[in-house]
């Protein structure tokens, strides 16, 4: 009866007994899981200093020096033996030289080939006469410069030497994440060969630039770190050192560097070319809001809003104003800044398919892309109709049509139309969005106007849709921009 009953005992708590121990198992594993992470979490390397040694033969400090033009004008009269006498010998005055005086700027910079191409930012070396690099050794070169990319603030300069030279090499900068561990080294506040140790704070910030991509860290990175590299555990350069944001001059842990993968097709243009070579689409574009998306009946605010089609590339290919682009060459596009740099990507003269939303309909058009930097600069001119002048007061502005005088005044041709704002309320939801008096109305719900009733007749037509705004096209300077206001 015994081994029956241990039986009967074991059948009925053995399940329990099993559950038990599962449960215990997965405690542990939890627990040695979650201690892994927070090791993995915390980890930092050892030392930086055998990455230090490796990559600092590669990194440089550049002295940049600038004939400054003597002041001109009347100066103080110094009597001599006046404890100022010194001063003005040494910075010019009535009782020293007041010819040409030299002005020196130091910066940092990183040697990508054995044959002495080196890189640095644009605003280091800019207007300057003269350029020596200093290498980790001590040894001193003069650099010419290559060419420039003001674009992005990127430069590339030539050392010749006798030896073939330390060197590093670029890498993906794509592959970073917040929270990696990230190098930077360079010449902070002139003091030499410095470096740095932080981790990616965060990726893809834009501060001005059209082609703009920065990574940003909370490395150390002062004056005079501006062209030095930021390095990957790996030795491989994710970031030229550019700019940092503080309200002192000094470093609060707030820099940004310029990605890798940007740095490198603007370095390989400039070494092969002497310039950037970037493709021109040929179009002005803004963002879709919410908003605009609602007064053109879009789905989603996608896309970039073509604004106006100047003389080029998307003109011939038949692009035009109010279309939205969605796709480029294959790729989806999600915003102006996107489609721009990955037209600015595309070599010059190859034919891409685009695709447009027209009228709510999809169109696929072929461009053949152009020279941006030839083509930048050239005037776009307006292009409306005429009609007779009429003033009125329409959504909280003063609008009137075009005469001869305000032509003249807003430096248009004589065939340029549209209704000029004389004056807006600056309670309307027209000045919260920008508008000003001197703009000028060239289209509504991505049609000509010329005069007040053709605006009203717009007005009626998204009411009729269903819509709750109207897209205006708006010029002032000669830019082109839309913008929806509420027809409510």
């Amino acid at each position: 009866m015994k081994p029956q009953v241990i039986t009967l005992q074991t059948g009925l708590t053995q399940p329990k007994a099993v559950l038990r121990m599962m449960w215990v198992l997965l405690l542990a594993m939890a627990l040695a899981v979650g201690q892994a992470l927070q090791v993995e979490a915390r980890a930092a390397p050892d030392s930086f200093a055998d990455l230090a040694e490796t990559i600092s033969p590669s990194v440089v400090n550049i002295t940049t020096t600038t004939v400054v033009a003597a002041p001109t004008g009347p100066s103080p009269i110094v009597p001599e033996g006046s404890p100022f006498e010194d001063f003005f010998r040494d910075f010019g005055g009535p009782n020293g030289n007041r010819g040409p005086q030299r002005s020196n700027a130091l910066g940092s910079g990183f040697v990508i080939s054995e044959d002495g191409y080196i890189v640095t930012n644009n605003h280091v070396i800019e207007g300057a006469d003269e350029i020596s690099i200093e290498f980790f050794s001590g040894k001193k070169l003069d650099a010419k410069l290559v060419g420039t990319d003001p674009k992005t603030d990127i430069a590339l300069l030539k050392v010749e030497s006798d030896t073939p030279l330390s060197f590093v090499n670029f890498g993906n900068s794509d592959l970073m994440r917040v929270g990696d561990w990230v190098m930077a080294m360079g010449n902070p506040l002139g003091q030499g060969f410095s470096v740095s140790a932080g981790i990616v704070s965060a990726r893809n910030r834009e501060l001005s630039g059209t082609y703009d991509d920065f990574i940003q860290t909370d490395a150390a990175i002062n004056r005079g770190n501006s062209g030095g590299p930021l390095f990957n555990m790996d030795g491989e350069v994710i970031g030229v050192n550019t700019a940092i944001l503080s309200p002192n001059g000094g470093s609060i842990g707030i820099g940004f560097s310029m990605a890798s993968n940007v740095v490198s097709k603007v370095v390989g243009q400039l070494r092969d070319f002497g310039e950037t070579r970037r493709g021109w689409l040929g179009v002005r574009i803004q963002d879709v809001t919410p908003d605009v998306a609602e007064a053109m009946g879009l789905a989603e605010a996608k896309g970039a809003l073509v604004t106006d089609v100047p003389e080029g590339p998307s003109r011939d290919g038949g692009i035009l104003s109010g279309d939205v682009i969605t796709s480029f060459d294959g790729a989806e596009v999600s915003d102006t800044r996107e489609l721009v740099r990955r037209v600015g990507d595309t070599e010059i003269g190859k034919a891409v398919r685009v695709i447009v939303l027209r009228e709510g309909k999809s169109q696929t058009l072929m461009i053949t892309l152009g020279h941006r930097e030839a083509a930048e600069g050239e005037a776009v001119p307006a292009s409306v109709t005429s009609t007779e002048p009429v003033e009125s007061d329409i959504l909280g502005m003063k609008l009137s049509t075009l005469t001869p005088e305000a032509r003249s005044e807003m430096g248009l041709k004589p065939d340029d139309e549209g209704l000029v704002i004389s004056e807006i309320d600056e309670a309307s939801e027209a000045y919260g969005k920008g508008l000003r008096a001197g703009d000028l109305i060239t289209e509504a719900g991505q049609q000509k106007v010329a005069s007040a009733s053709d605006l009203k007749t717009r007005i009626s037509e998204a009411k009729d849709a269903g819509r709750k705004s109207l897209l205006l096209l708006i010029r002032r300077d000669g830019d082109p921009r839309f913008v929806a206001l509420s027809v409510e």
